[in-house]
């Protein structure tokens, strides 16, 4: 985040309900703790908070962008909270937010956060994947999701095969391989749009998914936050009403004319009153359908943990709470303009569960070196003095720690360092100066392209490896004046 120009903060964990009154989300937002006097709020993310923050600290234009981040902890109440840190009601969370002019710098700022997330999750070795995605509660026009494909996942990813384009379940339009076979339960769901003026009626296979965010597509005023099918309804069973109203049927691009369809709720109503659309995908993607971006590639669904989301929110938040400053024009003059903002998250704690999870396994966890807790656990197999390892350790930066725990084995100590994925264990002892280094963490880096094998063409100190079965190498006995270079090189591919 440093290296993209954010500055750290701290906000406060509590956040009062004045905030979220203005931004409507008070009353709507899912997963809240309020305190019981319904005034305060342990805050799940930060939106309101940081634009309050800006629009009583901004000075003068010529400070932005303003971009900031924090790493603290947020609080949500979810009804399905496992796995330990996976899912749970309380984690940490880096969040960042930006401020703009304009919306075309803070598509700039958007762009620059995308490269810098990539960076991050590179930097952590997993393969990683971003998804298009929906946005949700927290609104704006454009999002990212950032996930780890593993069958544990919670999420589902779609990638076409034609327009390699990757998205979530809740943004992948699909159409169907066939309609040639009539769909024989079909499905009705009810909306209007904001202003009660049209009656949105969606139909759509019963055993599907109705994904009403697609509708938008079509309906872009859609009220989505009215649900109660009886109340719809009752807005449009008045007769002498109806005439100032419009009715708009959308059928599911699976339907087709010999479907069997549920009966009209309104027993009259002017036929001219109704527009029908029809071939349009509204429910959720499957394996093996048509893609509907390029309407050519077939889809294909993988399971997947979201580690990562990113927002374009434009001015959601900023409008209502009057986040805006002074501007020139063209013409000289100064106009009052809202900023256009962007947020940032990555789930730290969720990241840790997720790479725990994927790297599990016989023998417990692994880690990228990048995050292990230290990368080298020393062992010494007899009491003597060894000062001059942990003397070329220290120097070479090498991060390790001793276990010189009295009444433990040598073979536990060995087992315990591998059962937290410490990447590399070395044991000094009866062979010394030879040093032998045991394997723990897994190579990231192709074969061909590991760097101890390079290093070991040039080697110019005694420096044997042992390998098993499936030809990968297991152990290093190395002297010790080629000790930190051997494992300065196996820890770059880890």
């Amino acid at each position: 985040m440093s290296e993209a120009d954010f500055e750290e903060l701290s906000l406060s964990l509590l956040s009062h309900n004045s905030l979220w009154r203005k931004t409507g989300r008070w009353d709507t937002g899912t997963e809240f703790f309020k305190l019981k006097d319904e005034e305060y709020i342990l805050i799940p993310t930060a939106e309101e908070e940081i634009t309050n923050y800006v629009a009583n600290n901004i000075t003068s234009y010529k400070n932005l962008p303003l971009l900031y981040y924090q790493i603290n902890h947020k609080f949500r109440n979810e009804k399905r909270p496992r796995s330990g840190l996976l899912r749970g009601k309380e984690f940490i969370m880096k969040d960042a937010y930006s401020f703009d002019t304009s919306e075309q710098n803070a598509m700039k700022t958007y762009q620059n956060i995308l490269q810098a997330y990539t960076r991050i999750f590179t930097d952590l070795r997993l393969p990683f994947v971003k998804a298009e995605a929906d946005t949700g509660e927290i609104g704006g026009s454009l999002s990212h999701e950032w996930h780890y494909i593993h069958n544990t996942g919670e999420d589902t990813v779609f990638t076409c095969d034609s327009c390699d384009s990757i998205s979530n379940v809740e943004k992948t339009l699909s159409y169907p391989q066939s309609t040639e076979e009539p769909i024989q339960q079909v499905s009705v769901k009810y909306f209007t749009t904001t202003e009660k003026s049209t009656l949105i009626c969606a139909y759509y296979p019963s055993d599907r998914e109705l994904q009403a965010n697609f509708i938008k597509n079509e309906i872009s005023d859609l009220d989505l936050r009215n649900t109660d099918q009886d109340n719809i309804l009752a807005e449009f069973s008045n007769e002498e009403t109806l005439i100032s109203k419009r009715i708009v049927r959308i059928m599911d691009s699976r339907l087709n004319s010999r479907s069997s369809f549920p009966d009209f709720p309104i027993a009259f109503i002017n036929r001219s009153l109704i527009t029908t659309l029809t071939d349009i995908p509204i429910v959720s993607a499957v394996e093996g359908e048509i893609c509907g971006k390029c309407e050519d590639g077939t889809l294909h669904s993988t399971k997947a943990i979201e580690i990562g989301h990113t927002f374009y929110l434009g001015d959601k938040y900023t409008v209502p709470l009057n986040c805006a400053v002074d501007i020139p024009n063209s013409q000289g003059k100064v106009e009052r303009t809202n900023l256009f903002m962007g947020c940032y998250g990555i789930g730290v704690s969720r990241l840790i569960a997720s790479i725990g999870e994927i790297n599990k396994d016989e023998k417990g966890l692994t880690w990228p070196q990048i995050i292990a807790p230290w990368t080298v656990t020393v062992v010494e197999a007899q009491k003597e003095s060894f000062e001059e390892v942990y003397d070329k350790l220290t120097k070479a930066q090498i991060d390790y720690r001793l276990d010189n725990r009295p009444k433990i084995g040598l073979g536990r100590k060995i087992s315990h360092s591998h059962l937290m994925g410490v990447p590399l264990t070395i044991i000094i002892g009866k062979s010394y100066p030879m040093i032998e280094i045991e394997i723990r963490g897994k190579r990231y880096a192709p074969n061909d392209g590991l760097k101890w094998k390079q290093l070991h063409e040039t080697k110019e100190f005694q420096w044997e490896v042992e390998y098993d079965e499936e030809g990968r190498d297991t152990k290093h006995l190395v002297h010790i004046d080629g000790m930190t270079e051997v494992i300065t090189s196996l820890l770059h591919d880890m």
